[in-house]
């Protein structure tokens, strides 16, 4: 496969001609060659977006919401395509890649729903005969920046959200599913943006510092919004504060899932391992941390580690009944490797599963985890979960809370109401209670806390990342002032 740029909506080479290639982590092999943009090519890229902006902010809301739903409907139409182009970039299974359909097409129609919800208010004025009112409006030109992990869903919504506002995009793809991404841009341009509005860049990783500081440097550039890894989400946010751009990160996570003393096991196991194994675990908000009470504590992991052991591991490619496939890259398996043998040599309990070969790995689960092991808190990102043993529900919330990260969590308990006060008292940006860590709605606002990053896609919270927001009066122009 391969990719070029899309500039107002024309494919075109990289300037200087540079390509890269996206490998797979299991054989090696070539699967997608990609155009490596310059400097010259992302302004060139920022330009076109400048320039339509001047029109796209004023279309109105049909115009935006007829794109959106016939995105979405191409996408229907192409879904046999997207799913095997996401199963060969990266390793996801037909299930993952599927599910990244069924995503990105709710999540459009939802966008195209919001084209009339972009409002301001009057405002009570104790000035006689004064109008008083806000209104918002598209701020600019968007960085928009989207992972390889959940193609389909998170560069649409990077790229849906912005432009339903009225602004326009400079989108730049992730190295890792370059051809994945490409099909959602082609998607949009197929749906009737007029030129410029989405411009679409892919760049070689060693290019792409320089490439993003282009991009935010710009004047015409207003808002930056990236998912991703925290130690780049907050590259991402020192650039863009230096320019004094607003930033809306939606970044890495160690999801707990807290089970109490009365919870429902089977069912919370039956969330575990949706939670833990769906795409190897490499979602933000996979289920890292089971924070589990004693008193239910080996029924539980028993239950858990059964059910582990009937997930079937391998290549999605030539298995379609494979649910953990292989990780993105084969270097996760070293790093992965050196965190359970950490916590094994500290008293960790490997209760299924076992160590990766490269980007191979089994389902697995570590018990017995203790603050003391590096796993305790660092992000895994694999097919690999860990159980924190406690006492009691004051335990488990501390524990819960016990890491710098806060995106997702769930609490699975009898006691709804128990659980429900547990759930308030999680740093967390979704907690789900009787429900798994992984969850989307696109209608619900999504993202995190503290180290998990800040803003918000989806719901109405979305319109404020990318508009801003005017006071505008309406006065006599004959007052008197008090001199």
């Amino acid at each position: 496969m391969q990719t070029q740029l899309i500039i107002d909506n024309a494919t075109r080479d990289a300037r200087a001609g540079k390509t890269f290639e996206r490998r797979n982590p299991l054989t090696d092999a070539v699967v997608t060659q990609g155009a490596a943009a310059s400097v010259d090519d992302a302004i060139d890229a920022v330009e076109s977006a400048s320039k339509a902006f001047a029109t796209w902010k004023n279309s109105g809301p049909s115009e935006r919401r007829a794109v959106m739903l016939k995105a979405a409907d191409i996408l229907e139409s192409r879904a046999g395509e997207f799913i095997e182009t996401m199963m060969s970039e990266v390793g996801a299974a037909q299930l993952w890649a599927g599910f990244n359909v069924f995503l990105t097409t709710q999540l459009l129609r939802e966008a195209a729903g919001l084209a009339t919800q972009i409002q301001g208010e009057t405002i009570p004025t104790d000035k006689p005969g004064t109008v008083s009112m806000t209104v918002r409006q598209a701020a600019g030109v968007v960085l928009s920046m989207a992972p390889w992990n959940g193609a389909g869903v998170l560069a649409a919504r990077a790229i849906a959200y912005p432009i339903v506002c009225g602004n326009t995009v400079v989108f730049r793809a992730s190295e890792t599913s370059p051809r994945t991404h490409a099909i959602i841009a082609e998607i949009f341009h197929q749906a009737g943006l007029p030129a410029g509005v989405l411009n679409f860049l892919t760049s070689s990783p060693e290019d792409s510092d320089q490439v993003v500081e282009a991009i935010i440097a710009h004047p015409a550039v207003r808002r930056v919004n990236f998912t991703g890894s925290t130690p780049v989400g907050r590259i991402i946010a020192e650039k863009a504060a230096r320019h004094l751009k607003p930033a809306l990160l939606e970044l890495g996570g160690k999801a707990p899932f807290v089970v109490l003393d009365d919870a429902d096991i089977d069912g919370a196991v039956n969330a575990a391992v949706f939670g833990s194994f769906l795409f190897q675990g490499q979602i933000c908000m996979s289920t890292e941390r089971f924070v589990v009470d004693e008193k239910v504590a080996d029924e539980f992991v028993s239950k858990f580690v059964a059910r582990a052991k009937e997930i079937k591991s391998g290549d999605p490619l030539s298995d379609p009944e494979t649910i953990v496939g292989p990780m993105v890259r084969a270097e996760s398996g070293p790093r992965i490797n050196a965190l359970i043998d950490d916590a094994v040599a500290k008293g960790a309990d490997v209760a299924v599963g076992g160590h990766a070969d490269g980007a191979a790995m089994p389902a697995t689960i570590i018990d017995h985890v203790r603050p003391d092991m590096t796993i305790y808190d660092q992000e895994t990102f694999g097919p690999i979960t860990t159980v924190v043993r406690v006492n009691g529900v004051e335990e488990a919330i501390q524990v819960a809370n016990d890491t710098e990260y806060g995106l997702a969590a769930s609490v699975f308990g009898g006691d709804a109401g128990r659980a429900f006060q547990v759930a308030l008292q999680i740093d967390a940006g979704h907690v789900h209670v009787n429900g798994a860590t992984v969850a989307n709605d696109a209608q619900a606002p999504y993202g995190g806390m503290k180290a998990s990053g800040y803003g918000r896609f989806d719901g109405r919270a979305v319109i404020n990342e990318f508009t801003e927001l005017k006071w505008i009066t309406i006065e006599p122009s004959d007052q008197q002032y008090p001199f």
